[in-house]
């Protein structure tokens, strides 16, 4: 998988239009209608993987601390259906958490999960803070890495 770390301003314009394709096919086609364009992105870096055929097969974004939260936040993780069951998913959460870490030491991390996702997100040290809350009709938890 070949990483592309980089801001809003710097994706261009094919990678953002891929980036935006991925996520509506994922979020909305397969998870039901809500707005995804959030105004977040601009305030935002963004974590591309590209297979060796140059095709987008998973992404992540991870939200600049003070805008969400205190603390920096990863979202929008996803991998195409063609790249599940193959540990991509995997790859690119852990490449988050890292950049996350290089980009804002000492800092925790934090997450709105799928609930459904609690078990995987807290193999990577995230715990579950507060209470299950519905977002966009799913079950979501925030959960927490510390620094």
């Amino acid at each position: 998988m070949n990483w592309l770390w980089c801001r809003f301003g710097e994706l261009g314009v094919d990678n953002l239009y891929d980036a935006l394709a991925l996520r509506c096919r994922v979020f909305i086609l397969e998870q039901g209608a809500y707005l995804d364009p959030d105004g977040v992105d601009r305030q935002s870096w963004h974590l591309l993987g590209r297979d060796e055929a140059d095709t987008l097969q998973a992404y992540l974004r991870v939200v600049d601390p003070g805008v969400k939260y205190s603390e920096p936040s990863i979202g929008r993780v996803i991998t195409s259906p063609e790249a599940r069951g193959k540990g991509i998913g995997r790859k690119l959460f852990a490449e988050g958490v890292g950049r996350c870490e290089a980009a804002w030491p000492g800092q925790g991390i934090r997450i709105g999960a799928q609930a459904h996702l609690e078990r995987l997100y807290a193999s990577y040290g995230f715990v579950r803070v507060g209470e299950p809350y519905l977002e966009d009709n799913i079950p979501h938890l925030e959960m927490v890495k510390a620094a």
